[in-house]
């Protein structure tokens, strides 16, 4: 039996800052960092770009259009974790249809703005990792072992 190919697990976020803010969804009955923050994401699925999988992800969390043209990559980080390895790609757009709101009532319990220099304590550690890399513009980062 030959030996099967290495994986990793591709995730997208969308990070949306407008008026010195950031939109932070707060995780609610997901099993994973419950009551902590993070961005608008997801999985990508199979047979589909990171860019289609964020547009796809963002319209079924926060309701919003996003155009896959009008999308930037801004961030890239390497995960290790135990049991598997992850790439987290972080984009951003200028431009979204619609005004976000929580769709997934059953995984989300508060969507909001924070401004950039009053980020509440309760962010996912990886998620508050991009953050900073991102607003310190570093393209790229590595995390090790720390959480699932």
């Amino acid at each position: 039996m030959p030996n099967e190919r290495f994986k990793l697990i591709a995730s997208v976020y969308l990070v949306l800052i407008r008026d010195n803010k950031i939109l932070l969804s707060r995780r609610y009955n997901t099993g994973y960092f419950d009551g902590n923050y993070s961005f608008p994401a997801g999985h990508i699925d199979g047979n589909e770009t990171l860019k289609q999988g964020l547009v796809r992800e963002v319209k079924e969390e926060i309701g919003v259009d996003l155009e896959s043209n009008d999308l930037e990559l801004i961030h890239v980080m390497d995960r290790k974790i135990p049991d598997d390895e992850r790439l987290d790609f972080f984009f951003r757009t200028k431009k979204y249809l619609g005004e976000p709101k929580i769709m997934e009532t059953n995984k989300c319990d508060d969507l909001s703005w924070f401004e950039l220099n009053n980020l509440p304590q309760n962010i996912i550690p990886y998620i508050k990792q991009a953050i900073d890399s991102i607003l310190n513009n570093i393209i790229y980062s590595e995390r090790e072992g720390l959480e699932k």
